[in-house]
């Protein structure tokens, strides 16, 4: 298969400005084993347990890991997209081993292990939230 692989992240808000709550998942797999970011790849229908409505295009985030040898190992390239909580209540799936809301101050202050630009991420989504989008 080429690369990049293009997957989705969910940027999904429940709450607005720094009363926002982010729905996170702590991934089982690698990359990112361990770690806590989006939902998102190639996510199934009812995958988290919650229902969200996609409101606007946030930013694209490369993930790139090469072999030791210099090979490339795997390309994604993942838009991440900020969406409304509508219902549901969140589950692991397979392929992660918790989720659950983080409140902003917690994303913020990097209570939990974050994969890259999760920080960043929200902190882009709430500036869209505040200009309306």
């Amino acid at each position: 298969m080429g690369f990049p692989r293009l997957a989705a992240l969910a940027v999904t808000l429940d709450g607005a400005g720094d009363a926002a709550r982010v729905l996170l998942v702590q991934r089982r797999n690698p990359p990112d084993a361990g770690l806590w970011g989006f939902p998102g790849g190639h996510v199934e229908p009812g995958e988290t347990g919650v229902i969200a409505r996609p409101r606007a295009y946030v930013d694209n985030i490369d993930v790139i890991e090469h072999e030791p040898g210099g090979a490339l190992r795997f390309h994604f390239l993942l838009a991440a997209v900020r969406c409304d909580y509508v219902s549901g209540v969140p589950v692991a799936a397979d392929d992660a081993l918790d989720a659950r809301w983080v409140p902003v101050e917690e994303i913020r202050r990097a209570a939990l292990p974050l994969s890259a630009r999760v920080a960043e991420t929200v902190a882009r989504a709430l500036r869209l939230e505040e200009l309306g989008g």
